[in-house]
C-alpha cells in the first residue's frame, strides 16, 4: 500500500484526523454498503470517538472538494461514517479479510507517521509562523526588491532610494533558522 494514497485519504474533520467509509471500502476492496452493514452489525465496537457520521454540512463541504466518479453514485442524502484511527484499528476486528488485514496494517503506520513527523516538527512549525508574524512587512518588501530586480532595465531608480530589507541582525536569525532545518 503506497503510503501517499493512505496520507491522501487521511481528512481532518472536527480537528480529528479520520478517513470517510467509502475510502475504506475502496481501500478492502469491498462496496461501502457491504463495510457499513458490517459496522452496523457490530455497533458497539464504534463509539462516538472511533466513529461519526458526518453532518449534511460537512458532506456539503467535503463534496465539493471530493472529485471522484464513484461519489457521484452515493446516495447525498445519507451522509458517511468517519472513522478515527481507533475506528479503523476496530474495522481490523469486523472485517476479516487478508486484504482488509493488511491495508490495516498500513494505515495504523501511516497514522503514527504522520503523528510522528508532527511531533518532530512542531518546533519547526512554530519557529516558521513567529518569523512569518514578526516579517510580515518585511516581505512585502522582498516582494517589491524581486520586482526591482526584473523591471530593472525598464525603470532607473537610483540604488540609495531601494529599502534595506533584511538588517544584520535579520540575517544571523534566518542563518540559525536554516541551521535548524539543515
Amino acid at each position: 500500500m503506497e503510503l501517499a494514497t493512505l496520507q491522501s485519504k487521511i481528512v481532518n474533520i472536527r480537528g480529528q484526523k479520520v478517513i470517510l467509509d467509502f475510502d475504506l471500502a475502496m481501500l478492502y476492496e469491498v462496496e461501502t454498503k457491504v463495510l457499513n452493514q458490517a459496522v452496523k452489525r457490530n455497533i458497539k465496537r464504534f463509539p462516538v470517538d472511533f466513529m461519526f457520521r458526518l453532518t449534511i454540512e460537512e458532506w456539503e463541504s467535503m463534496r465539493s472538494q471530493i472529485v471522484t466518479a464513484y461519489q457521484n453514485k452515493r446516495n447525498i442524502i445519507v451522509t458517511p461514517f468517519a472513522f478515527t484511527e481507533q475506528g479503523v484499528a476496530m474495522l481490523s476486528g469486523v472485517l476479516n479479510s487478508e486484504v482488509a488485514l493488511n491495508v490495516n496494517i498500513a494505515i495504523m503506520r501511516t497514522f503514527v507517521m504522520i503523528r510522528r513527523y508532527a511531533l518532530e516538527h512542531k518546533e519547526f512549525n512554530a519557529k516558521l509562523m513567529e518569523i512569518e508574524t514578526k516579517y510580515d512587512k518585511k516581505f512585502s518588501d522582498i516582494y517589491e526588491a524581486l520586482n526591482y530586480l526584473i523591471n530593472k532595465d525598464d525603470k532607473e531608480i537610483a540604488q540609495k532610494e531601494r529599502k534595506q530589507i533584511v538588517t544584520k541582525k535579520d540575517r544571523i536569525s534566518i542563518a540559525k533558522i536554516l541551521k535548524l532545518t539543515a
